[in-house]
């Protein structure tokens, strides 16, 4: 579900994270204020031990899976407000459709219309407690074999560099390769 992130502010210094869910959306049965967990996905791909100039050498290599992936844990209140949830909406629209020429915002559709959709539907709020990042992207393999990963990402799955770099284990300080 696409949650906006809300900067710090008092009770919340980490910030917060606003969405919605369908009103029939079993999250919303029980849930007033309970802890709950979002996670966020950043990129990640297999890696083939094809890469590997140690294939070739020893052939003592296997397949592995880099990822990053952030976990954001707080306490989950739902909100069933009508401006709330309109304004909610908005703003999110409004995130999504902001790199478009002709950006789409809810003033244009009717009103009773965006009013009606917003009555099938709960807020959500997480107040963020705690964040924790986790990074598995083959730091601890030999500059030869992260190179080598690199350019597998790049040339055989399509990835863009930036992110290569990322899932092949180098850090923004390290030489560029």
């Amino acid at each position: 579900m696409p949650l906006l992130r809300l900067a710090e502010r008092e009770g919340a210094p980490l910030g917060v994270l606003r969405g919605h869910v369908a009103r029939a959306n079993p999250l919303v049965a029980g849930a007033a204020h309970r802890p709950a967990l979002a996670i966020f996905h950043g990129p990640q791909a297999y890696i083939t031990p094809s890469w590997y100039p140690a294939k070739r050498e020893h052939g003592r290599v296997v397949p592995t899976w880099n990822y990053q992936v952030v976990h954001a844990h707080g306490t989950l209140r739902l909100i069933d407000d009508a401006s709330w949830l309109r304004d909610t909406v908005a703003a999110l629209t409004d995130h999504f459709e902001k790199d478009r020429a002709r950006p789409w915002s809810i003033e244009d559709a009717p009103a009773g219309f965006i009013d009606g959709l917003c009555r099938g539907i709960v807020g959500v709020e997480l107040v963020i407690e705690r964040l924790d990042g986790q990074h598995k992207a083959s730091q601890h393999k030999s500059d030869a074999e992260r190179v080598a990963i690199q350019r597998g990402l790049v040339d055989e799955r399509g990835f863009d560099e930036a992110t290569a770099r990322c899932l092949s284990g180098w850090r923004e300080t390290d030489e560029r390769h």
